[in-house]
Parts: structure tokens; C-alpha cells; sequence
């Protein structure tokens, strides 16, 4: 069955953007920022986001600071994130987080902090909410690169009961917490994709609250359980990272049979079904066969997705590739300005982020990259722009910007379709040079399909 998506656009969501000039400023850079980084964002079942009533968005944390990011610039609504208090003492990450109206939160984790200072943050969530605002947060509380979603903090469960439950007349607070699944494609990788599944709204229903303003500890986790069951509908969860993986090959072998594998929410929708079905001994020969059949994809160095050129005539594979491929070359002077001057900030950006993968801090590569990337690459541009004015005019090195801008963005996306090509020619190359052993995994997909048909 097919599912509704919508494709984030930049353009839609800064014209409904409100706040101030600095904050629809900043909204700007970093929306721009979360385009380049992304090649596609779409967003399932946003219909379910109320309009008018106070919300709180809750979501898995995945990636670092890539997160907040893509929720402060996707979601339909202003929000204000509630984040760990060491964050605002950093130089760069402090002041733009302070200047979007985040509020802190004091983790004892984090040394030195005074958690009591917890209460006046919450005193400010309430009255955001009260004022029909939202937040976001993440309740696990930290980013993670674990397979599945981690025990669930009562910070969210404490804030909604906090703020429907107090005042004069707590009733009139229509407030209701909106589950957010993350999900990527690759979330180290530039130019992957992501996603965002938003869940059914919970409502939030006053209670009878302490002396000390505070929530009965039962109410409190009979909430974040139903968070904590909102959440684990809108994303993937495995017990481990090699059930995950299994679970990917079994999504790509699906997919590329079907006609829907450009939709993200359905590739989640496959992933989540394998993973709920109970393991028995055939479902562990399925795994094993599933698991040979992405070596020997490996071993010849092409994808699932490739096969389906078995459907086709050669002579039909190679006029598509020459319609698909014939504008690049007109393109090319600027692809090969736009590589040689960016060259030196890529791969510094790469290098920064190689560190946070061998450290297998995942999470976090993703972040440190495009930071870099939001600071080299405009670094660039200004050098750059400097060494024209130098050597020849004012005029000459304010229009270099634009054009660099423009070099740069049309050399990542002919070199994103060049790198989809390559992987269209290798297996073009294996199609007609070892089509003995191609057509032996085009049956071999045939077959997984079938027993997986069962399963999703």
C-alpha cells in the first residue's frame, strides 16, 4: 500500500516561518545548511501536527546536533528546544541556541551542575505552553548510536502534566505531545536522505499536583510510557546492530522489487515490520541467506537495485545511460571550478569527521561536518574574494561570491549524479560481462522476495 509523504521545501517553510529578524535569519542559514546536507527530507503524516493547541515534540536523537537542527527547520510549527546546559557555554553552538529562545536543561551527568535549576526551566516551558508555543526535546537524553531507542527520561511526562495541571483554570490548556521518529539513510554520510515520521498526537490531562507543584510519580510514568509507545511506532528499533543490518539488506531486497523504493516512509514501514516479526529457525536460515546474498552483491561491487537492468535490452540500458548522462559534460568547467577551489575545505571537513568515526562516535560525525562545513566553505568563498580584490577590484571579488556559491552547488550535484552513475556502469559492466553470475542473483532476489512477502 502506498503512503503520502511531503517533500520538505525550503521555500514553503521560510514563507510561514515566524519570529524575529534574527531568528528567521538563522532559520535561513541553517535551512540552507539542512539542504545541503540532505538530498531529500520527507515528512510522513505532518497532518497529524495540531495547528493551535500548546505541543510538545518528542524525539529519538540519533545524530548530535544534526537533530535539533532538522526539527528547528522542518517542523511546521516555532519551537523552542530544551538543551543540556553545557551546550549554552559553548562560543559558537551557545549564541545560536540562546538566540532561538532554547532553554537550558542540568543533566547529572554533566559536572558542576545545579539540577535544581531545573525547576525555573520548567516554570518557563509552562508558560510557553500555556501561550499555545511548543517545544521540542529529546527524552532519551543523549545522541546515541544505539539501534534502538534508549530508557526514556520523565522530563517531557513532567513538563506536559506540569503545565495542564496548574493556574487558575488548568482545563483550558489544550496541550497534547507529538511523537517524532528520526530517520536516515546514512546519517555520516553527506548528501544521504532523511525522514521524519510524526506519530498520533497524546493528550495530556490535568492532575493533582503536590505541594511542591510537582506531579504524582505514577502519573508521571504511566505518561512517559505512552511517550515511550509513541516514539517506538515512528521508528526502527533492533536489539542489535547486526540484526539492523540484516534488516536493511531484507528492506533493499524488497524494495528494489517493488515500485516504491523512492519512499522513505515505506522503507522505514518494511524495516520496522522485519524487526517485529518473532525469530524462529526459518526466519534464522532467512537471515543467513540474506546475509550471503549482500556478500556476493558486495563482491561485485554493485546493489540490489541494480538488477532490476535484467528487465531490459542492452540496447535500451545504454541509450538511457547516454540521455542520463549527455548534460553533465556541458556542465563540466564549472564542476571542475567549483571541485578545485572547494577541494581544500572538503577535505579538511572529511578528516574532522574521520576522527569522530574512529573513535566510533557516530553520532557526532555527521554534526562535526557540517559545522565545518558551515565555516570553510563561506571561509573559502572570502579568501577567495579577498585575493580578487586584491589583484583587481572591489566590483570583481563581490561577485566572485555568488558565483563560487553557485560553482560549488552545481559541482555536488553533478558529482552526487556522476557517483550514481559510476555505480549504474559498474553494474552495466557486470550485466554484460558476468551475466552468468547476474542473473544467479536476480533469481536468488526473486526467491528472498517471496519468503519476505510473508514477513512485510
Amino acid at each position: 500500500m502506498r503512503v503520502q509523504v511531503k517533500k520538505m521545501s525550503l521555500v514553503d517553510v521560510m514563507i510561514h516561518r515566524q519570529g524575529s529578524f534574527l531568528v528567521r535569519a538563522i532559520h535561513f542559514i541553517f535551512g540552507i545548511l539542512i539542504s545541503l546536507f540532505f538530498r531529500r527530507i520527507e515528512l510522513y503524516n505532518s497532518e497529524n501536527i495540531p495547528k493551535k493547541s500548546g505541543l510538545i515534540f518528542v524525539s529519538n536523537h540519533p545524530n548530535a546536533l544534526i537533530d535539533p537542527l532538522l526539527l528547528f527547520v522542518a517542523l511546521p510549527r516555532n519551537i523552542a528546544f530544551l538543551a543540556k546546559s553545557t551546550l549554552f557555554k559553548m562560543p559558537i553552538v551557545g549564541f545560536l541556541i540562546k538566540a532561538v529562545g532554547a532553554l537550558p536543561l542540568y543533566r547529572q551527568q554533566d559536572s558542576g551542575q545545579d539540577v535544581s535549576k531545573n525547576q525555573e526551566t520548567f516554570t518557563l516551558t509552562r508558560e510557553l505552553l500555556k501561550r499555545g508555543g511548543a517545544i521540542a526535546i529529546f527524552p532519551e537524553g543523549v545522541s546515541h548510536d544505539s539501534p534502538k531507542l534508549l530508557p526514556l527520561k520523565t522530563g517531557a511526562a513532567r513538563i506536559g502534566l506540569g503545565a495542564v495541571s496548574s493556574g487558575k483554570n488548568p482545563a483550558s490548556l489544550d496541550l497534547k505531545i507529538v511523537p517524532v521518529g528520526l530517520y536516515y539513510t546514512n546519517k555520516t554520510t553527506f548528501r544521504s536522505e532523511a525522514l521524519l515520521h510524526f506519530g498520533e498526537p497524546i493528550d495530556v490531562s490535568p492532575v493533582e499536583l503536590d505541594e511542591d507543584g510537582q506531579p504524582s510519580k505514577h502519573e508521571v510514568k504511566e505518561l512517559t510510557a505512552k511517550i515511550d509507545e509513541g516514539l517506538r511506532k515512528v521508528t526502527v528499533n533492533a536489539e542489535t546492530d547486526d540484526e539492523l543490518e540484516i534488516a536493511r539488506v531484507a528492506e533493499e531486497v524488497f524494495t528494489s522489487t517493488t515500485p516504491y523504493r523512492e519512499n522513505l516512509a515505506e522503507r522505514l514501514d518494511i524495516l520496522q515490520k522485519y524487526l517485529a516479526e518473532p525469530q524462529n529457525v526459518d526466519d534464522e536460515k532467512l537471515q543467513k541467506r540474506l546475509a550471503e546474498y549482500d556478500k556476493k552483491l558486495q563482491k561485485l561491487g554493485i546493489e540490489s537495485e541494480f538488477l532490476t537492468l535484467a528487465d531490459y535490452s542492452k540496447k535500451f540500458i545504454l541509450k538511457h545511460a547516454l540521455l542520463r548522462s549527455w548534460y553533465l559534460f556541458l556542465l563540466l568547467p564549472l564542476v571542475i571550478i567549483g571541485t578545485v577551489l572547494h577541494f581544500p575545505a572538503y577535505q579538511i571537513c572529511a578528516l574532522i569527521a574521520s576522527r569522530e568515526i574512529k573513535k566510533r562516535h557516530y553520532d557526532m560525525a555527521s554534526t562535526v561536518k557540517a559545522l565545518s562545513g558551515l565555516v570553510l566553505m563561506p571561509l573559502t568563498w572570502i579568501i577567495i574574494a579577498g585575493i580578487l580584490d586584491y589583484f583587481y577590484d572591489w566590483k570583481i571579488a563581490l561577485l566572485s561570491i555568488p558565483f563560487l556559491f553557485l560553482c560549488g552547488w552545481v559541482a555536488l550535484r553533478v558529482l552526487e549524479e556522476i557517483n550514481e552513475l559510476r555505480g549504474w556502469l559498474k553494474a552495466i559492466t557486470v550485466f554484460f560481462l558476468k551475466r552468468e553470475k547476474f542473473l544467479r542473483l536476480l533469481a536468488e532476489r526473486k526467491t528472498l522476495f517471496e519468503k519476505l512477502k510473508k514477513e512485510v
